[in-house]
């Protein structure tokens, strides 16, 4: 897990943050898919730029539609009783969005037990 400082920020531009929650600097593998694609299946893999309780900044492979809904499947740093490695899966919508990441504000979530070799380095699902 890599919790280092992002000093380019989840703003830009001297705009004051409106969160009411605190973000978390969190480095880890994501897999997202919109799940309300109304033409195509959106999907990509990118990783955590910081997570916070109410949403999660993200890069993206592409620009995410704002306001569709999306699952976020991310490998968890903490591993259950130390050995079994979870997954955080997420559901939230699009609240912004740029050409290479996305930030969605989380509405419901739960944590999974997954495999040794399940998604590792966006492989596996």
């Amino acid at each position: 897990m890599n919790t280092s400082t992002d000093s380019t920020g989840a703003h830009s531009g001297g705009v004051p943050d409106r969160r009411g929650t605190n973000r978390f600097p969190v480095r880890e593998d994501v897999r997202y898919r919109v799940i309300q694609a109304r033409n195509a299946k959106i999907s990509g893999c990118g990783a955590t730029l910081n997570i916070g309780s109410g949403g999660i900044l993200f890069t993206t492979e592409e620009r995410l539609p704002v306001g569709r809904t999306v699952e976020l499947n991310i490998n968890w740093p903490a591993r259950l009783d130390g050995v079994c490695p979870l997954q955080l899966v997420a559901i939230g919508r699009v609240v912004r969005s740029e050409a290479e990441r996305a930030a969605v504000r989380i509405e419901r979530y739960e944590f999974k037990t997954r495999s040794v070799n399940q998604f590792v380095a966006g492989v596996g699902a």
